[in-house]
């Protein structure tokens, strides 16, 4: 079953190499994501998010920390 549209999350990474070096982390590892671009809402600056399901943030932290570095993370809402 697919998650609800309001259980993601985007996690917003410095420059796109470092959102590239991330999806490709999460691609060996087996873990579902979405690489989209980074939703106005957040930031006006253009560039790429990774889309993840807001249950597997702890996962994706784990996974991500000390090899990427991320500026933070927000809420997504309704994915259309």
């Amino acid at each position: 079953m697919e998650n609800p549209p309001d259980d993601f999350l985007a996690f917003i990474f410095p420059s796109v190499s470092h959102a590239l070096k991330a999806e490709k982390l999460l691609k060996a590892a087996g873990m579902p994501h979405k690489l989209i671009p980074v939703p106005r809402h957040i930031s006006s600056d253009c560039g790429v998010c990774l889309r993840i399901a807001k249950a597997q943030r702890s996962e994706v932290v784990a996974l991500l920390r000390g090899k990427v570095t991320w500026e933070g993370e927000a809420p997504l809402g309704r994915v259309k």
